[in-house]
């Protein structure tokens, strides 16, 4: 028997973040990462903290439907207003940083 060739991969061709932005899709994608990830991080706080959303809701001044939205990561209409408020009822600061590209 012939011992098998190995060949090592080496990555080839441009990467995912290459391709999104060439095909004009890098913004919608990363704010969709954004926004999923801000719903998760609430919805983790509101858990630990063992706040019910009727809670958070009743905390933020608003309706339940409203908390719902806030923690539907597909939701694009999330305001930096209702951030806040989510924030300050789970005893957090809402902190917005701009980034060098």
């Amino acid at each position: 028997m012939r011992p098998a060739i190995v060949r090592k991969r080496t990555h080839r061709g441009s990467d995912l973040r290459d391709l999104l932005k060439k095909e004009a899709l890098l913004e919608e994608a990363e704010s969709r990462a954004l926004r999923r990830g801000v719903a998760l991080r609430l919805d983790r706080l509101r858990k630990e903290q063992r706040v019910s959303k009727s809670r958070l809701a009743l905390r933020m001044n608003t309706s339940r439907t409203v908390v719902d939205r806030l923690l539907d990561p597909s939701n694009p209409s999330i305001t930096l207003a209702a951030l806040g408020k989510a924030a300050r009822a789970l005893k957090r600061r809402l902190q917005i940083e701009l980034v060098p590209v």
